[in-house]
């Protein structure tokens, strides 16, 4: 009776052990098909994406060809202030459509397009050049390089030394391909000032700099500042790139396409930017939102093609630190507390 009973118990446990794994079934197959499901959708999602990305290259191909080719003509035939104003107008729409395809362009075609951009700025500003009435060399020149610079806290500093305040031959290392180059350098504890008249889509070169408070008002196309200590440099937007390099100790409020760093220590950086913000060979840098302003500001950012809108301040590559899973040591974001910074 005993076995009797045992055997029909073990009975009801294999049917429910049965039951149980049926009812088990519709679950394992319905997960199993829901996983299919989303991996289908990934893969369509994946293919849509490629296709708007590929959709948008070719976009960008066709308009930046068209408006560049039609830039080179108002340049090639630019005897008149107008047709030149026309060929900075449509300048501007082409930076601006380059700055917007930055997410989505490949870094070839993103930097064949900077290449292009800089070219076409340093043609405009050659035909503005020679479109200018002559002017006599002497005197005047140098009065413009003085009245540029206000002397700061060491008296008795020579006031002009060292300014570039005429066009450079040449290719300059790091992107400055312009011979349309202006800046300061070999100077120490003066506050050096550039209007934006004279800034306009030039290539900025500060280097050698001490201890002082640079003010740039304008939209300049490129900028480079290196070997400079415990500096200040205040800039309106950069259409394209600014470079820093082998600097230390120093205060930076940048607006730009594209910033790289370089062999530099203890900087913070107060930062607009369209692009990633790349670091190599440095430490001690700190980032924080640009919030420099002027009057005029907002006519500088339209003709530089920088979208406000846009800024990545915080999104840095580091050259020097690869772990994907652990923060670079060499940068970190400036703490609220220390962003209050007296610009005049």
């Amino acid at each position: 009776m005993e076995t009797a009973n045992c055997s029909s118990g073990s009975v009801r446990n294999q049917d429910m052990g049965s039951q149980r794994d049926l009812s088990l079934v519709p679950e394992r197959l319905q997960r199993r098909e829901q996983e299919r499901q989303l991996e289908v959708e990934r893969r369509k999602q994946k293919r849509q994406n490629r296709e708007v990305e590929e959709e948008n290259s070719d976009f960008f191909a066709a308009a930046f060809a068209r408006e560049r080719a039609a830039v080179e003509e108002l340049l090639e035939g630019g005897e008149s202030f107008e047709r030149l104003e026309e060929a900075a107008s449509r300048l501007q729409g082409l930076q601006k459509l380059l700055n917007d395809s930055v997410l989505f362009l490949a870094a070839y075609d993103l930097r064949q397009g900077q290449e292009v951009l800089a070219r076409l700025q340093a043609a405009l500003a050659e035909r503005r050049r020679d479109l200018q009435p002559k002017k006599r060399f002497a005197f005047k020149t140098r009065r413009k390089a003085a009245s540029s610079i206000k002397v700061g806290a060491a008296p008795g500093a020579p006031a002009a030394a060292g300014i570039q305040a005429s066009p450079l031959p040449g290719k300059e290392e790091g992107g400055f391909g312009s011979s349309w180059v202006c800046g300061f350098s070999n100077l120490e504890s003066q506050v050096l000032e550039k209007r934006a008249d004279e800034l306009y889509q030039r290539d900025v070169l500060l280097t050698d700099l001490s201890d002082c408070t640079i003010k740039l008002y304008g939209n300049p196309n490129t900028l480079r500042l290196t070997k400079a200590r415990r500096c200040k440099l205040l800039c309106g937007p950069v259409s394209t790139s600014v470079f820093l390099e082998d600097c230390s100790d120093c205060v930076l409020a940048v607006a730009c396409q594209q910033l790289r760093i370089h062999s530099t220590k203890d900087t913070r950086v107060f930062l607009q930017v369209i692009s990633r913000a790349i670091v190599e060979d440095s430490n001690g840098i700190q980032f924080a939102p640009y919030t420099w302003s002027y009057p005029g500001i907002d006519k500088d950012f339209e003709g530089s093609g920088l979208d406000r809108s846009k800024n990545n301040w915080n999104d840095v590559d580091d050259f020097n630190w690869l772990a994907r899973d652990e923060a670079s040591p060499n940068w970190s974001i400036l703490p609220e507390e220390e962003r209050k910074i007296q610009w005049d």
